[in-house]
């Protein structure tokens, strides 16, 4: 049902209903209505919804939503996700974002994502994450 929402209507919602949207509905979402989210609708979802999103839907979240995540929905991404963040993305994470990656989730990093973190960021890993490569 999700799926036949426009844009705008899923704009719309407010973030109790966001909020109580099965994780279904989640991976129902198009690359446009994940794009469509602001960063209070972002930041209303469960870690278990956060989890549900396909990895293009997550690239289209802008990087305000990325950077309003909390360090339980940053737990919650799993590597295959962290790995699809772009550049920008990145540099959106916060530093305490960024410490709480979980170790394969940095080591899925590609080079141009570590060039991106601040130094502010890279400091901020322990040195389990930073032993990776």
């Amino acid at each position: 049902q999700v799926s036949a929402l426009s844009t705008a209507q899923v704009a719309a919602l407010t973030t109790t209903q966001v909020a109580a949207m099965e994780t279904a509905d989640i991976r129902a979402l198009t690359t446009a209505h994940a794009a469509a989210l602001s960063t209070a609708q972002v930041a209303a979802l469960g870690t278990g919804q956060v989890a549900a999103f396909e990895t293009a839907e997550l690239r289209a979240l802008t990087t305000a939503s990325i950077a309003a995540l909390s360090t339980a929905q940053v737990v919650a991404l799993g590597t295959a996700q962290v790995a699809a963040l772009d550049t920008a993305q990145v540099v959106a994470l916060t530093t305490t974002q960024v410490a709480a990656l979980q170790t394969a989730d940095v080591a899925a990093l590609t080079t141009a994502q570590v060039n991106a973190l601040a130094t502010a960021d890279i400091a901020a890993l322990d040195t389990a994450q930073v032993e990776w490569r």
